[in-house]
């Protein structure tokens, strides 16, 4: 099984280190990339260097082929951001993320990198259902999950002490399952 996505034409993905610390609080230091995460404020750096990245580190290990990627330009070797196969608990379903520098914006980046990670889910690690959320007003994004083959469930609400503009709107779920034959792949690997 492949512990790390292919990756695609012009991207490489690739797994996260310490050392990737400042690049990830640099992503997260952008208004415009966390407008629709918390508002636009920026993650502290103790929070990805001694919360997050050892959080992640360790999901390589426990879900193998699952997990969050740093995704580099594959022609200059720039951080462009990272892609996500976050696991399930039993590791048969993941949901998929993305979050790219606003340089790597509108250049079909996400659509791209989201597709090869999908493929990935089902072709080479074998769960049974992709998905993903985002705030509904998240036209962007929700079109990026389209792309990648996702189909809208539902839209539902949270309950947040201090919401941002647009929760009022709600959080949307897109999914796409596994074919019958591959879902049944899963299921016996949960056991």
């Amino acid at each position: 099984m492949g512990d790390v996505p292919a990756g695609t034409s012009r991207l490489r993905f690739r797994r996260l280190t310490r050392a990737d610390a400042d690049a990830l609080v640099e992503l997260d230091s952008d208004p415009e990339v966390m407008r629709f995460l918390t508002g636009g404020v920026a993650t502290p750096l103790a929070t990805v260097r001694d919360e997050q990245l050892p959080r992640l580190l360790a999901q390589y290990e426990r879900h193998p082929g699952l997990g969050r990627w740093a995704a580099d330009d594959r022609e200059s070797g720039e951080f462009l951001g990272w892609f996500a196969l976050d696991p399930s608990a039993d590791g048969t379903e993941a949901e998929l993320g993305y979050r790219l520098r606003r340089s790597a914006w509108g250049r079909g980046l996400a659509t791209e990198g989201s597709r090869a990670l999908v493929r990935h889910a089902f072709d080479t690690v074998g769960v049974r259902r992709v998905w993903a959320e985002t705030m509904a007003v998240n036209e962007r994004s929700r079109r990026v999950m389209e792309k990648a083959g996702l189909r809208y469930v539902r839209t539902f609400h949270l309950q947040f002490d201090d919401p941002i503009p647009g929760t009022e709107h709600g959080e949307v779920e897109y999914e796409l399952r596994a074919p019958i034959g591959q879902e049944r792949l899963a299921a016996r690997r949960a056991r």
